[in-house]
């Protein structure tokens, strides 16, 4: 039994329509599954403590594992915490693992979803060259104020200390020589006056005086008398 022209064609339309339909959902079936270049690491600071966040933007959420590994020498030296379980989105998710990083460390990060991925993101993950700091480290000392600042002038010394003291001798009274001063019981003045010889020859002549002085009144009374008979 021979196909006619008109069932040919209606057969190849068909073929042609179901190949197309296959294509598109093989195409659509790619573009929802997850794929490793949909993963992304990078070491940054929460504060002063360090974390590995690794971000998933795979639009189908398909749920997976990862796992970060700090490498030495191109092996594995530890595991940095425990796997953790990500759900990603178009607009991506992030996970962080705490891990106190130093400076151009490598980490390997691994990713296992389902049976879709089993890899590691590609190139690794390189930390910072520079590491977290603490508040103390990274404020830089505050200048003093002109208050506190040291004073550029030499102090000067007091009048105290410039005046020069007195000796001992300069400071002592001089002792006095005058009158006041004691003489010795062999040199008095009284010794002098009081005792000497001259004494008796200085009262002769001062009973003379008086005794003339007492004749001159007497021939004055008198004279005064005579005159007045």
């Amino acid at each position: 039994m021979s196909i006619s022209r008109r069932t040919a064609r209606s057969v190849r339309i068909l073929g042609v329509a179901s190949a197309s339909a296959a294509l598109t959902l093989g195409l659509a079936g790619n573009a929802l599954a997850c794929n490793i270049s949909e993963f992304s690491a990078v070491a940054k600071c929460d504060g002063t403590k360090g974390v590995i966040s690794v971000t998933d933007k795979d639009p189908s959420g398909v749920k997976a594992t990862v796992t970060v590994f700090l490498e030495s020498n191109g092996a594995d030296e530890k595991q940095v915490g425990e796997p953790q379980v990500v759900e990603g989105t178009r607009e991506g998710v992030t996970i962080d693992f705490s891990e106190d990083w130093k400076p151009g460390a490598k980490y390997r990060v691994h990713v296992k979803a389902g049976n879709q991925v089993d890899k590691d993101i590609e190139g690794g993950l390189t930390t910072p060259s520079e590491g977290c700091e603490s508040p103390e480290e990274s404020t830089p000392p505050a200048s003093p104020s002109p208050s506190e600042k040291p004073s550029q002038e030499p102090s000067k010394p007091s009048d105290a200390s410039e005046a020069p003291k007195p000796s001992a001798a300069e400071s002592s009274p001089a002792a006095s020589t005058g009158d006041n001063a004691p003489s010795p019981a062999g040199d008095s003045n009284l010794a002098e006056t009081g005792s000497s010889s001259n004494t008796g020859a200085i009262a002769g002549i001062a009973a003379a005086l008086v005794a003339a002085g007492a004749g001159v009144m007497f021939a004055l009374r008198r004279r005064g008398a005579a005159n007045n008979r």
